[in-house]
């Protein structure tokens, strides 16, 4: 069903919509406003490709640029499908191993893009896990973060199902490993592939991103960026990879990015770099595909809604952070939509 309503979208066969009438959210502004939901600074709904709401709190602010953290992971997922698209880079079933360290043991010699891709490789890395060998915060306080991604240790007991995915391991290393390798293929340094492939087609403004000490982008996460300008990424990948008249991205990639690989947590599927679950409005519940980041950031998409949702928070390593973000959008702005929309 997801695919289907992606690919209406995108061939432009859905009913043209009403125009947008603005969300009421008065409610929910007077308990951010208590403080009750910690430090949210933007929220933006955006449906049929018109504003339907966008409020700043706090800190937040039209031209803040919001530190988003993994939810950068998934903007490194549509660069690796346009490094695909443009054959820069030949298949998700490429061995990034046999480009650094050809002489690899053969666990590690077989790891995948793909594998990398749906966090299911089978380096011994787990950020949920302090003592993990692979946790990302043993990576920062080094000058080069290359090599410490590839001298990971492998899963001695490592696997694959019948479909051919590792169990999900949270491995933020992987993902910088990814855009190492695109900047390799490409001949272009990651943040500058993507702020001319991606970022400029779609209008979005200046950025900052993560380095290390010696100057690699961090393309797993850190990424600092307006709360307006995560909009058109949604919609972006509601539209399967076209924006106006541009097909950006190839929609074949956008909907293997948005097919669900591995089970991830018990509400959560894993695409490529992108989180799948249910949320629930009432006795309703709505397909989100999302980009989640520390602090309760959080990019979600409802095709069935033709919807992107924003939310951005410093709520920083916080236990309920993602929880806080979650109950915005299914207590708060699900309903406000469904009421706007007749559909209650």
């Amino acid at each position: 069903m997801v695919r289907v309503l992606i690919s209406l979208l995108a061939l432009g066969l859905l009913p043209a919509p009403a125009q947008a009438q603005p969300l009421d959210l008065a409610r929910l502004e007077t308990v951010l406003a208590a403080g009750s939901l910690g430090k949210v600074t933007s929220i933006i709904v955006e449906q049929n490709g018109e504003i339907r709401y966008e409020k700043y709190f706090g800190k937040g602010g039209p031209e803040v640029r919001n530190d988003i953290r993994s939810a950068a992971k998934s903007i490194t997922a549509l660069a690796i499908g346009q490094a695909i698209d443009d054959g820069s880079i030949s298949s998700i079933d490429d061995k990034p191993w046999g480009l650094w360290k050809p002489q690899a043991d053969g666990s590690k010699s077989e790891i995948t893009l793909r594998d990398l891709l749906t966090m299911s490789s089978a380096l011994d890395c787990n950020d949920w896990t302090r003592k993990s060998p692979g946790n990302e915060e043993k990576m920062y306080p080094k000058r080069v973060w290359r090599e410490f991604a590839l001298n990971i240790p492998h899963q001695k007991d490592y696997t694959r199902d019948r479909k051919g995915f590792g169990r999900f391991s949270y491995c933020t290393a992987g993902v910088f490993l990814l855009g190492q390798y695109l900047q390799e293929k490409s001949a272009m340094r990651f943040d500058k592939f993507v702020e001319q492939r991606l970022f400029a087609p779609l209008g979005i403004g200046a950025v900052k991103w993560k380095r290390s000490a010696s100057g690699e982008v961090q393309s797993g996460g850190q990424l600092e960026i307006r709360a307006r300008d995560l909009v058109p990424l949604g919609r972006l990948v509601l539209n399967g990879g076209k924006h106006g008249n541009s097909q950006l991205m190839s929609a074949s990639w956008i909907e293997a990015m948005l097919t669900p690989h591995v089970r991830a947590t018990g509400t959560d599927d894993y695409g490529y770099l992108w989180w799948l679950r249910a949320f629930r409005s009432g006795e309703r519940s709505f397909t989100g595909w999302y980009m989640s980041g520390n602090g309760g950031n959080k990019l979600v998409i409802f095709p069935e809604l033709d919807t992107v949702i924003v939310v951005t928070a410093t709520n920083y390593n916080k236990p309920d952070m993602h929880q806080i973000s979650t109950d915005i959008i299914e207590r708060a702005i699900l309903p406000a939509l469904l009421a706007k929309n007749g559909a209650d």
